[in-house]
């Protein structure tokens, strides 16, 4: 069993940065692909970014690509998301998930922390 808490979110201007945090609990947190994705309001939920299980791979959606890092901290738990020249169309609510395999559905998925960027 993980549990995974999403911190971080909040308002920021158009070009301004925020760095996502999620925390997880459960001593197989290294077994895990890492995973953002989010889900703006009225829009179905899509892919940003994961993170391999030793944090040496990673894959991006092409909309934040350059824009967006991924990273983790096995020894402690934790997934970032660094956002960096954020725009308008970034705003969703941003969820972590741990995934078997990378492309496979999420085992498990915090409540999510609402990302708002203003223009």
């Amino acid at each position: 069993q993980v549990q995974l808490v999403e911190s971080g979110g909040g308002l920021v201007q158009a070009g301004g940065s925020l760095r996502l945090s999620c925390a997880a609990s459960g001593r197989t947190f290294g077994a895990y692909w890492m995973t953002w994705v989010r889900q703006a309001p009225g829009k179905e939920r899509e892919f940003v970014a994961t993170i391999s299980r030793s944090g040496g791979f990673t894959t991006y959606a092409d909309s934040v690509k350059g824009r967006f890092t991924i990273s983790r901290d096995n020894a402690k738990s934790m997934v970032y998301l660094q956002m960096n020249s954020l725009k308008p169309e970034d705003t969703a609510v941003y969820y972590c998930a741990a995934r078997s395999v990378p492309n496979g559905s999420d085992n498990y998925r915090g409540q999510g922390t609402q990302v708002t960027v203003s223009s």
